[in-house]
């Protein structure tokens, strides 16, 4: 068990020794991310495409990007990406950062778990037809056949690394298991045995070592699913064989807010356009896969598709595209709306229940607390399956 994975150990060393580098002044703790609020967007029944709002912190010491992250809810490249490629582990303190808690929604239907994984973030939209009992199919998807959802939850993944790509494509939740046992594929066992030296067939669920974590949602993808992990940092990596990791409380929380049946969607797009109110903006992250020549190139494509030529300044987007700041950036003709961005005026996160460090939005797009952040009654009904399970590509 101690040498079973030599990498994440590693991992593990170099984070402390980072961690140590920059002092004790400030640390978040287990509990205290274990209880960081859950915020649902509302849904636009117009054509506005942003979520959110963007806010400021500033640095303290001790601080690493992967903990502010996470206690944000976001992950650490996604706030060094909005920052100049910030290192994640020795930030300056003092300085005030932008938190990129702004999304475009990705050009989907409104339904369902729709994951972009160049953004490496996924979008839940409850209610999700399976709670009403309706199917999704292709014939069906209209603006009057999804506008039901009334909120959306978004949370920052780890995905498969270049090698062990997240693959895309549509699918359905098909079970829900509580503390996991992970069995391994013989071709991933093969590779921790090379790597390693030795390697085990199975890891039994409530192990620490088990990388599932504590919930998986089984998808109807064969060995892919969604699901929590051991060692926090990897969200806003690629370091699985291709499964969806999640921080521990974000993947708890979607455990007991989605039914068996749900539908899902794995979507690719780098560069997202959407709307607030008559305001156009962009939003580009890293081509994660290497699927287009060039982003410029696929940014233009976009533009012509959407019908944008006449909406769009293209010296604004050529910016924004070489920048892939992943954030929400206007691109539109006219004189660019204010930013809007809040501090946080709360540095450090008071005791549990926590409420008053939570990211501020502006009233239009302001996001509201969860009224059930983790569970309810009607959510405990859902049927878990045993604990055991078929092999995952984790």
């Amino acid at each position: 068990m101690t040498k079973r994975y030599c990498a994440t150990a590693a991992l593990l060393i170099v984070a402390l020794i980072a961690f140590a580098a920059t002092g004790r002044a400030h640390t978040w703790t287990e509990a205290e991310f274990a209880n960081r609020p859950l915020y649902a967007y509302p849904v636009s029944g117009g054509r506005d495409d942003l979520i959110g709002s963007l806010t400021t912190y500033k640095l303290q010491p001790g601080d690493t990007l992967l903990d502010v992250g996470r206690w944000f809810g976001l992950s650490a490249k996604e706030i060094s990406d909005a920052n100049g490629h910030m290192d994640w582990w020795l930030p300056p303190a003092g300085r005030t950062i932008v938190l990129p808690t702004e999304h475009i929604l990705p050009e989907t239907p409104h339904t369902g778990i729709i994951l972009n994984v160049p953004e490496m973030r996924l979008y839940y939209y409850f209610p999700s037809p399976a709670y009403g009992h309706r199917k999704r199919g292709h014939a069906r998807i209209t603006p009057a056949a999804y506008h039901g959802a009334r909120v959306v939850y978004t949370f920052p993944v780890g995905l498969g690394r270049f090698d062990w790509k997240t693959p895309l494509g549509e699918w359905t939740v098909t079970a829900k298991v509580k503390d996991p046992t992970w069995v391994l594929p013989e071709d991933i066992y093969e590779e921790h045995l090379e790597r390693d030296g030795q390697a085990d067939h199975v890891v039994e669920g409530g192990d620490p070592d088990n990388p599932l974590g504590r919930y998986k949602l089984d998808l109807s993808i064969p060995e892919y699913g969604l699901h929590g992990t051991n060692v926090p940092w990897g969200v806003g990596m690629t370091v699985s064989h291709g499964c969806v990791r999640l921080y521990p409380e974000d993947i708890e929380r979607l455990f007991f807010k989605t039914p068996v049946g749900t539908p899902g969607e794995f979507v690719y797009q780098p560069v997202k356009f959407g709307w607030r109110g008559d305001a156009l903006y962009v939003e580009v992250h890293d081509d994660l896969y290497g699927e287009y020549p060039g982003l410029w190139n696929h940014a233009s494509q976009e533009v012509k598709r959407r019908g944008l030529s006449g909406d769009i300044d293209m010296d604004r987007l050529e910016k924004a595209v070489e920048a892939k700041s992943g954030i929400p950036t206007y691109v539109g003709t006219g004189v660019e709306p204010a930013s809007g961005a809040i501090p946080v005026t709360a540095a450090l996160p008071p005791p549990a229940p926590i409420a008053s460090s939570a990211p501020v939005a502006p009233a239009a797009a302001n996001p509201s607390a969860d009224p059930d952040p983790d569970r309810g009654a009607e959510w405990n009904s859902i049927t878990d399956p045993a604990s055991s399970h078929p092999s995952d590509s984790e």
